[in-house]
């Protein structure tokens, strides 16, 4: 009989994430067929699945967490924030609409029953369905309507589990707060609550965590002390990359306000001889950089603006003058091309813009988006490149002739004639042990590790850590089977 039960965050950035990873490694490990789900994500990172459609990149760790491929299913309703005031809006994979924000609470009645429809399918491949809140259900402002929290949550007949940080402080506040401000049919579909992000001796909480259980009423499934490992999985915001100082190879990373698909910067910033460096706006690329990567956008020609407008154009093209390399990947690399058109107004207004001129190429943007996984071959050693592809436009020129990939025998991505600027499409490529180990070498540096496997590692370092300090026996209890769905 399939259950399920959702994580739900007191606050942003609570945990969630990395918490329902954990679960869905130490249920998976315990022998159940585990399926992770998230009904409304807001990300610019996303993953692609086998069948061409975008999830939240969270998603499709938990899925490895779950020894599950990613699919569609697990995050069927995917925002891609475009502006301040609007996002791209990705249903069951592809593309639905742009909306501003203002029309999306209008259209999220509408999305509903696909996202239903979708946990179901969930439902009936697995025997644990492992639910991931968003935000957090105390911003009432938000309830009608909902579909990412309590409005999921009892349009599926879903039992909740609150999850607290007590790393930011108020931990207690977070958590009786929110059975506070509550409608009572929400307050009683949460059934525990749990605390995560403690650092030093937990028994200094005792006190504390007695308090929160007499005021909420809730009982506790324990109290979760920060995770060391954490920085080795693959972050769900930019901000939470984590690199090591000092490291012989200096990797400069400006931070676009768009910036999408940065999962690339992940095995790089694992590595110890590399010093992934997230250059915020305000601030100057460092000027002893040895490659500076220009990651993915959501808006490219937007972003451009903001790359002049911190004048990195200026600190870029001194980089190049020293003898140092460029890495352009998607919106990056059409960015380093001559021109970007948009013809058709995809990204805001009909535009032709300039670009940083450091490829001879042109970009024309095109309605159609490429979504999907690809295997290619680094042309300079031979080594294997698995990766994803999401991007708008074709690119071409005279650079595109000294392709340094190749996709099914075709030539992909371009290179200037001193081979020290480079772009192409590919995300994700590296992932690739062998490609990457020969990439660094190039610059003098070394790869270390073995990516995949430290993710697995990590991935059952975490469940065991769950496992630990979080009663996962009650948890299992407190799921429960959707009304009206049963499975043989």
């Amino acid at each position: 009989m399939t259950k399920a039960i959702m994580i739900q965050g007191a606050g942003s950035n609570v945990g969630k994430s990395m918490i329902v990873a954990g679960l869905a490694r130490a249920f998976a490990n315990r022998g159940l067929s585990v399926a992770p789900f998230k009904p409304q994500n807001m990300s610019n990172n996303a993953a692609v699945t086998a069948d061409g459609g975008e999830i939240g990149r969270a998603q499709a760790l938990q899925a490895l967490a779950a020894r599950r491929a990613p699919h569609t299913d697990m995050n069927p309703v995917l925002l891609k924030p475009e502006t301040d005031t609007g996002a791209q809006v990705i249903l069951n994979g592809k593309r639905f609409a742009t909306l501003r924000a203002a029309d999306y609470g209008k259209a999220k009645s509408q999305l509903l029953p696909a996202v239903l429809q979708s946990f179901h399918r969930l439902c009936a491949s697995a025997d644990l369905v492992l639910v991931e809140g968003a935000g957090s259900p105390a911003e009432i402002n938000l309830r009608r309507g909902d579909i990412a929290n309590m409005g999921f949550a009892e349009a599926a007949g879903v039992p909740v589990v609150l999850i607290g940080d007590i790393d930011r402080g108020g931990v207690i506040a977070q958590i009786v707060g929110t059975r506070t401000i509550l409608d009572p049919a929400d307050t009683d579909r949460i059934k525990a609550f749990a605390i995560n992000k403690f650092r030093g001796d937990p028994k200094l909480f005792d006190e504390g965590l007695r308090e929160t259980v007499n005021r909420s009423g809730w009982p506790s499934l324990g109290v979760i002390p920060w995770f060391d490992q954490s920085w080795r999985l693959p972050a769900e915001d930019v901000l939470d990359i984590a690199s090591a100082a000092g490291g012989g190879c200096k990797i400069a990373v400006p931070r676009l306000s768009r910036i999408a698909n940065f999962d690339d910067l992940d095995p790089l910033s694992s590595e110890p001889d590399v010093e992934v460096q997230i250059i915020p706006p305000g601030r100057p690329l460092p000027g002893d950089a040895t490659l500076v990567l220009i990651p993915g956008s959501k808006s490219t020609i937007a972003d451009l603006g903001d790359f002049r407008a911190n004048g990195w154009d200026i600190d870029l093209a001194a980089h190049i003058r020293r003898g140092g390399h460029v890495l352009g990947l998607c919106g990056g690399y059409q960015m380093l091309g001559r021109t970007i058109a948009d013809p058709e107004g995809i990204e805001g207004s009909r535009t032709h813009v300039e670009g940083l001129g450091h490829l001879d190429i042109a970009t024309v943007m095109k309605p159609e988006k490429r979504v999907t996984l690809t295997r290619a071959t680094y042309t300079a050693t031979g080594d294997p490149v698995e990766g994803y592809e999401i991007h708008l436009g074709d690119t071409d020129g005279p650079d595109c002739a000294r392709a340094w990939l190749s996709v099914d025998g075709r030539p992909a991505g371009a290179a200037s004639a001193d081979g020290r600027v480079r772009g192409c499409y590919l995300h994700g490529l590296f992932t690739a042990d062998a490609f990457r180990a020969s990439f660094l070498a190039e610059f003098g540096a070394a790869s270390r590790i073995n990516f995949a496997a430290d993710v697995e590692a990590t991935l059952d370092a975490l469940a065991r850590h769950l496992e630990a300090h979080m009663d996962l026996d009650r948890l299992l209890q407190l799921a429960e089977t959707p009304p009206g769905y049963s499975s043989s």
